[in-house]
């Protein structure tokens, strides 16, 4: 018999619930949605960084001066999460250096610096002859060859959930389309022009992991999107694929958010989606699974939405992993005058560039150009007022200005017991603070430093551990060796014990053989017979 929960998020998006807090924000996605994809030309060289994935850095199995065809490896590392990255076009690499690689930590990483030969050639695909009947871990084995990817912004290993998600056992399989972000349209414009390929690759992760049913969430204003996913589904005979609109509310479009709004119930806040039956992935995802798993084709591109009153020409781009971002805003039309911040994602979770030199990743799901007018001028920081206005919008219902003050005393340990980790950084008590503190920055600073405080704790307690067991070994040595000279010494006490006794012995004889001779006979008599 189910549990009422596992029962209650088997009918997710049967009836429709709300989370707490959130902010009804403009869209601005009209400016990017009103021109068709655009296929970006090819740049003189492509900078494909090595780290494009949550995990460790690839390790490239190219070298400079080397010849690669479009789709070839040219980065790999194995581990938990293993990445697998790709050349975006075929070409010379040129150099495989430090660069740019468009992280939220603004650091430079290893990037494979690629000349297109400009002919396009793609390495021969490996495609499923039917991946209707092929086995689950067979296809999850080529999503994972395919350096598939959360194309949302997460960029976690889709290979890698799915197979949490086996192993857990899940039933609903959720589709992620409802982009809350102000101006990002790059999904939109996806399932409006190939919903055909949103479907099959729906198709495919349910059945790598497993799922009974699919769930399309979109938002309720996305009228177009609804028909054209209608229309996909009806073409391909699935009665298991549900389309559901839910209220457009940021930031609904968040994992936790969406699963909370279909089900009513939470994610733990030490768990995963997977521990009520459901897994969670991006539209873009299902769309490159398909890519990947039907065509052969690795996840070498994607849509960027290209926007903000910062640009000429806003659309969206099908552009090249790898191509600098100056090509793309180049291809909109370049900057208009008063363009003043380049900014990732979009003006709630994304962060600012320090150039447009930096190449697209496939994280990179919108290029924000933000004007003079856009920026609010920068506020002098006052006091907290304990208003409450960021408890009240806060979508993880955490308590946003106590954590403020646990992480400017360094009180660390609180904030974790407070729900410092179950921050989504979405800056919606940002936006609402009366007293202009840059909530968000004082968070990830505290995540950081959490981070780095748990870490040395677990080294720390790694370093303990191994005292203790070199200790343990070095006292079982010691015991070993006085155990050892006690058996030599009794041995030798037994041999010195046994020597005596021979020693004794000999003596004993010596001393009787050198007595004389002694008789029975009384004195006087003489050994002859009276004759």
């Amino acid at each position: 018999m189910l549990s009422p929960v596992s029962n209650q998020a088997r009918h997710a998006g049967e009836k429709l619930h709300h989370f707490h807090g959130g902010l009804h924000l403009r869209n601005n996605k009209e400016i990017s949605c009103e021109q068709a994809i655009q296929r970006t030309p090819l740049a003189p060289r492509l900078f494909i960084p090595l780290l494009q994935q949550a995990g460790a850095e690839a390790h490239a199995v190219v070298e400079p001066g080397q010849q690669v065809l479009k789709g070839e490896l040219i980065g790999h590392s194995a581990g938990p999460m293993p990445a697998f990255v790709h050349a975006s076009t075929s070409g010379m690499v040129t150099a495989i250096a430090r660069h740019a690689m468009t992280h939220p930590s603004g650091l430079e990483g290893m990037c494979v610096v690629l000349k297109p030969d400009g002919r396009d050639r793609w390495t021969a695909p490996t495609q499923a002859e039917n991946w209707q009947t092929a086995d689950p871990v067979d296809l999850n084995t080529r999503i994972a060859a395919g350096g598939i990817v959360g194309l949302g912004g997460a960029a976690f290993s889709t290979s890698r959930k799915i197979e949490a998600a086996r192993q857990c056992g899940v039933h609903t399989l959720i589709l992620n389309g409802a982009e809350c972000e102000p101006y990002i349209s790059c999904d939109e414009m996806l399932m409006r022009e190939q919903p055909d390929r949103i479907i099959a690759g729906a198709r495919i992760l349910q059945r790598a992991c497993g799922a009974e049913k699919v769930i399309i969430a979109i938002e309720d204003q996305m009228g177009e999107v609804f028909a054209k996913l209608q229309t996909a589904i009806g073409a391909a005979a699935c009665d298991h694929i549900r389309v559901v609109k839910v209220s457009k509310i940021y930031p609904e479009g968040g994992e936790k958010q969406l699963i909370q709004v279909l089900t009513g119930l939470e994610v733990p806040a030490t768990g995963r989606p997977t521990d009520l039956g459901l897994l969670c992935h991006n539209v873009a995802t299902a769309a490159a699974t398909a890519d990947a798993v039907i065509e052969g084709r690795p996840l070498i591109e994607r849509i960027v939405t290209v926007t903000g009153n910062g640009v000429r020409n806003p659309r969206n781009l099908r552009a090249l992993l790898g191509t600098p971002i100056s090509a793309l805003v180049e291809q909109c039309g370049g900057y208009t005058p008063d363009a003043a911040r380049l900014i990732l994602g979009g003006p709630m979770m994304g962060y600012a560039l320090p150039s447009d030199a930096n190449p697209v990743v496939k994280a990179a799901n919108c290029i924000l150009v933000l004007s003079h007018d856009d920026i609010r001028p920068l506020q002098p920081e006052m006091p907290c007022i304990r208003c409450g206005e960021c408890a009240h919008v806060c979508p993880a219902n955490l308590l946003p200005q106590q954590l403020h003050w646990q992480v400017c005393h360094e009180l660390l340990d609180d904030a974790a017991e407070y729900g410092l980790r179950d921050c989504i950084e979405c800056g919606c008590c940002d936006y609402v603070c009366p007293s202009h503190i840059p909530l968000l920055e004082w968070f990830r600073h505290g995540k950081s430093e959490l981070g780095s405080l748990l870490l040395g704790r677990d080294k720390a307690a790694a370093a303990g551990a191994r005292h203790a067991a070199r200790e343990a070994r070095l006292e079982q040595n010691r015991r070993q060796h006085q155990q050892h000279l006690s058996d030599k010494k009794a041995a030798l006490t037994d041999q010195g014990e046994k020597k005596h006794r021979i020693a004794a012995a000999v003596e004993r004889a010596q001393e009787k053989s050198a007595r004389p001779a002694q008789t029975d006979k009384p004195p006087g008599t003489t050994g002859t017979k009276d004759r």
